[in-house]
């Protein structure tokens, strides 16, 4: 079992067909989250904002990117407060760290105060990406890994049980991988994460596992390294 993990969610994984944030998801989400805290295992969390804002709606509008990178980053900041809810209605501690300074809403990210509540067993949410623009998410993700020195980033997917050649909606022989490294990851070029955050995880010895985060009980068993995926590796 890994000890401090980092999971990924995208804000699509918070929403439903009619809703951006969907209380029944929220809470089935949490409550999986939850089990994976009871174990001990020290748990940061990394959410996207595309249930608010995506890049082809910004081209759509005309927004420049920097101003819509700003708007994607603090949607961020309003799916980690529902995760931090959601979470806290069952009895899991949080905080939310954010990298764009709103002390009103939650801390500020600072690398010693974000470990010291993960070793008492809070689990920290990080809302507005890196606080840059040009940064996704993905890239999120592997920075804040690699400074907390997280054995593993959990990527969770909406429907998707792995890395494949192809897209498996698309094409029907698409082959699944159960192992990569990451150099394969860019050659092959599989388009899992941006190449920013695929290169600092492999210059910093971080694993990723892509699995399907709508089967119930596959964060825990991710955790656990028994989930159906696909793992990448330096």
């Amino acid at each position: 079992m890994y000890k401090r993990v980092l999971l990924k969610l995208s804000g699509e994984a918070l929403s439903s067909k009619d809703h951006a944030f969907d209380p029944q998801v929220l809470r089935k989400l949490a409550q999986e989250i939850k089990e994976v805290h009871d174990t001990g295992v020290e748990l940061a969390i990394v959410v996207g904002g595309g249930n608010f804002i995506r890049g082809k709606v910004c081209e759509e509008m005309g927004l420049e990117r920097t101003q819509a990178d700003n708007m994607g980053m603090l949607a961020t900041v309003i799916n980690a407060l529902a995760v931090q809810n959601a979470l806290e209605q069952i009895g899991v501690p949080t905080r939310v760290q954010t990298a764009i300074s709103m002390n009103k809403v939650a801390e500020p990210y600072i690398l010693r105060k974000c470990l010291r509540h993960l070793e008492k067993g809070r689990v920290v949410i990080f809302g507005a990406g890196t606080g840059n623009p040009y940064f996704s998410t993905d890239t999120t993700a592997a920075l804040r890994a690699s400074e907390i020195k997280a054995d593993v980033i959990l990527m969770a997917k909406n429907g998707v049980d792995g890395v494949y050649s192809a897209d498996p909606k698309i094409v029907s022989d698409a082959v699944k991988y159960e192992k990569l490294t990451y150099l394969e990851l860019i050659n092959k070029n599989l388009h899992v994460m941006d190449v920013t955050a695929t290169s600092m995880c492999m210059d910093n010895n971080v694993d990723l596992i892509v699995f399907n985060m709508n089967k119930e009980g596959n964060i825990l068993k991710a955790v656990k390294g028994e989930v159906d995926g696909t793992t990448i590796s330096k």
